[in-house]
């Protein structure tokens, strides 16, 4: 290959190659993901999002059949055995839906190893604690109903 000074120089490609091998290798031996853990993370963005349209569209769907909003009959619809866990996964996937959110505005935006990996932490136990509260919340209204 021929440099723009007219000499010889080695073939950029071939380097740039030999970088990029070495930062992934380093990067998996750090812990810090190889390129192949985006791929499970973009498809558990559309899986979740595909559910979330199904389970949206039968929640709106059962509001609308709802003879009003008054609370003794949200109550009597989340009773129903079938609409409570239908209830309780569309909570627990727009939990994990908006955690898979918020990890990539946190990898994009956060920067610093520490703060990163504490706020990595803090979404996720917020989002947990989230599906696990309507979960709850969801069985104590139907049981107690």
């Amino acid at each position: 290959m021929v440099c723009a000074d007219g000499g010889y120089c080695r073939d950029r490609r071939f380097l740039d190659g030999v970088a990029m091998s070495l930062s992934a290798s380093v990067r998996a031996l750090v812990g810090l993901g190889d390129a192949e853990s985006g791929t499970d993370h973009f498809f558990g963005q559309r899986v979740s999002a595909v559910v979330l349209l199904l389970l949206g569209l039968w929640f709106v769907v059962q509001l609308a059949s709802l003879n009003g909003f008054a609370h003794e009959n949200v109550v009597a619809f989340v009773a129903v055995p079938h609409n409570r866990m239908l209830l309780s996964l569309l909570c627990v996937m727009l939990a994990y839906h908006s955690n898979l959110g918020v990890q990539v505005v946190i990898e994009d935006y956060v920067h610093g190893a520490g703060l990163h990996r504490v706020s990595i932490i803090i979404s996720r136990i917020a989002h947990l604690l989230v599906a696990v509260l309507s979960i709850y919340a969801a069985f104590a209204i139907g049981v107690g109903a």
